[in-house]
């Protein structure tokens, strides 16, 4: 008796569990990361990227929710004095192409239409998932550019443009059909604050390195690879990003990101958008960095509340209404069997074998086939409910 009691209070659990999940305000973290420079001298744009990508990785988020665009592998380059390897830092402590990088676009594959056709999900059919942006209405969506741009416009391997217009159009089209829950777009380039002055989708937060005439500049050089290994903004986001948010738990908030920048290190003038955000910079300050830069992996469950035929809260009280019609029946069964030998229960084996049985057969209640079939289906659900229940609680505990 006392399992079936159980399962009466991991289902209790279970339903409250779920409606708490149900309420979270994203259920999953994807990355957008993009390079659209090509050549050696553009070392620090390869850098840029990867350097977010390392980020995001260790904060949680999977290669499977990761579109990393690389046009140029840095790494193989004849002239890389350390082939195979790309350092963001002259001291060459952290090998950011190492053995476990996955570049979903690579070389002219990076391309403006393979960018826009990536966001709006318009794709072929024939396109892997790898290559796809898998996000919903759940999701929370990193997208972060670096290149060379200027008023209004972002250059892809110095043959074509993204424009403002284009981005601000496509991330109108993920609204538009769900792929995205908040947005946060991030851009180093010259005059990089133009490239988000034409949004008008809700739910995003946009920020860039530098202003309307301004240069976003490099921070520094490794004079053993020989040219400039990361951009300034970049490399400061980045030292925020590794001493204040150390883990997935942090509780760093993206106020406290932008109040780090300062322009006489990064030299331009780095902006933020909030009016497309729901109630505004002071409620865009108080998500928290790993809103976008860590990793969810929560179950949604729609309508958690809703008691009409076929909700959820319905069917847990229907698997609680016959676990206890299982166990009134056990009681039944039990008051009604008539000891299985008489008289001498004592006797030994050999003596009880020749006694003869007297067990007073009970006769199952009748139930009609579609009684039946209700009961073996709840039967399937309340083990389901017990196995998400626990696999729910292995994962909150990781």
């Amino acid at each position: 008796m006392s399992h079936r009691l159980g399962l009466l209070q991991v289902l209790s659990f279970l339903f409250l569990l779920l409606a708490a999940q149900a309420s979270t305000e994203h259920t999953s973290n994807w990355a957008v990361l993009v390079s659209t420079s090509r050549f050696w001298f553009n070392y620090r744009h390869l850098a840029n990227v990867l350097s977010l990508y390392r980020t995001v990785k260790r904060l949680g988020i999977p290669d499977s929710q990761i579109i990393l665009m690389l046009p140029d592998d840095m790494a193989c380059n004849p002239r890389n004095a350390f082939p195979g390897t790309v350092y963001s830092n002259a001291d060459r402590a952290v090998d950011l192409y190492g053995d476990n990088i996955e570049v979903d676009y690579r070389g002219y594959e990076v391309t403006v239409e393979s960018f826009i056709r990536l966001l709006t999900d318009r794709l072929d059919e024939d396109v892997p998932r790898s290559k796809r942006l898998g996000s919903d209405a759940g999701s929370n969506v990193l997208v972060y550019m670096t290149g060379h741009g200027g008023d209004q416009f972002l250059k892809f391997q110095d043959s074509e443009e993204i424009g403002a217009w284009d981005l601000a159009d496509a991330f109108g089209q993920m609204w538009e059909k769900k792929r995205y829950h908040e947005l946060l777009f991030m851009i180093d380039t010259c005059q990089a604050n133009t490239m988000y002055t034409h949004f008008y989708s809700p739910n995003i937060i946009a920020t860039g390195s530098s202003a309307l005439d301004q240069s976003s500049y490099s921070h520094h050089a490794d004079n053993d690879v020989g040219v400039a290994v990361i951009d300034r903004w970049t490399y400061y986001v980045l030292e925020f990003l590794e001493t204040q948010v150390t883990s997935a738990n942090s509780k760093a908030k993206l106020g406290d990101l932008f109040d780090s920048y300062d322009e006489s290190k990064i030299h331009s003038q780095p902006g933020v958008r909030w009016d497309l955000f729901p109630g505004g910079e002071q409620e865009g300050r108080l998500r928290t960095v790993v809103d976008f830069f860590g990793n969810v992996q929560n179950v949604e469950v729609e309508h958690a509340n809703a008691t009409e035929p076929g909700s959820l809260k319905e069917d847990l009280v229907e698997i609680a209404r016959l676990v206890e019609k299982w166990r009134k029946r056990d009681r039944d069964f039990a008051s009604r069997r008539e000891p299985l030998f008489e008289n001498n229960t004592d006797a030994p084996p050999s003596s009880q074998s020749t006694k003869a049985r007297n067990v007073v057969p009970v006769r199952m209640s009748g139930e009609s086939s579609w009684e039946k079939r209700l009961v073996g289906a709840s039967v399937l659900g309340a083990c389901a409910a017990v196995w998400l229940a626990g696999s729910i609680l292995g994962r909150s505990s990781v």
